[in-house]
């Protein structure tokens, strides 16, 4: 297993992996695993719509989900991709669009109710930016928030940028940077840390695992929880990329190399808690 802490924060669990997943085992019937998708469980790929999770990842899941508290997808995703996309995983909880929406164990999907008038206003963005980004540009239409994607054109990055921005401070909307992408979101406050922050707040322990800036605000919840609360356990797992991985990694306990390294080591994991 490789060690813990390759970022510049001293975390409060032990400095090995195995330990980690042991101390962790003392407790997994009050221990949440959180996951981001797109480049963690997934990897990226150019085009949006055909991401599909590395191999090993869902099996693991699958066998984790039974031992612990809660396992829960955390993701920029609408509810229902997430759900088409994790292969009919049973008894987990999917967190879509940073937490606008959400959906219990394979219930129905219920979304922020203060989300709901800015619909037409995301629909209203979206040809906006089909009719006026450069050629090359992607946007992904996601019912309640728009991002706009130059991963296959890199060249466009501080003109879609520009745009988006332009946008947002005209109609009033959030923005969400990330890898090669930028998202406009209604005002709505809400965001992973929140979502986290909520869950965790009669947990006996956390892992978090994530690749993006927006998943820090993830991590800095695992570590109010632990300062609040000694007993608590939290652990921060970073997923290495080439955009936004040395900012994640340094805010984390642990760095994997990808999605694929992440299937292999909740595969290890499942040894000490299974």
């Amino acid at each position: 297993m490789p060690p813990l802490n390759l970022g510049n924060q001293q975390p409060r669990i032990p400095l090995d992996a195995d330990q980690a997943w042991r101390t962790t085992a003392g407790r997994s019937a009050g221990t949440v695993l959180f996951f981001d998708f797109d480049g963690t469980l997934a990897p990226v790929d150019d085009d949006p719509t055909a991401v599909r999770p590395a191999p090993k990842v869902l099996a693991a899941i699958e066998a984790l989900a039974p031992v612990v508290r809660r396992v829960a997808i955390v993701s920029a995703r609408p509810v229902d991709f997430l759900r088409n996309h994790l292969g009919g995983l049973t008894g987990v909880d999917l967190y879509g669009l940073y937490g606008l929406e959400h959906s219990h164990s394979g219930g129905e999907t219920v979304t922020e109710p203060a989300a709901l008038p800015w619909v037409p206003t995301m629909a209203e963005v979206t040809e906006l930016a089909r009719a006026e980004l450069p050629e090359g540009a992607l946007v992904e239409y996601k019912r309640l928030s728009v991002a706009l994607h130059w991963r296959t054109a890199p060249q466009l990055g501080a003109d879609v940028e520009r745009w988006g921005r332009a946008q947002a401070e005209r109609l009033g909307l959030k923005v969400q940077a990330g890898r090669m992408v930028l998202e406009l979101k209604p005002p709505v406050d809400r965001d992973k840390g929140m979502v986290i922050d909520e869950i965790v707040r009669d947990a006996e322990g956390a892992w978090y695992f994530g690749d993006d800036v927006s998943d820090i605000k993830a991590f800095a919840a695992l570590r109010a929880r632990a300062a609040a609360d000694p007993h608590f356990f939290g652990v921060c797992v970073a997923v290495a990329n080439p955009e936004t991985g040395r900012e994640v990694a340094e805010a984390a306990d642990l760095t994997l190399d990808s999605p694929a390294a992440l299937g292999d080591f909740l595969t290890e994991a499942t040894r000490h808690l299974t």
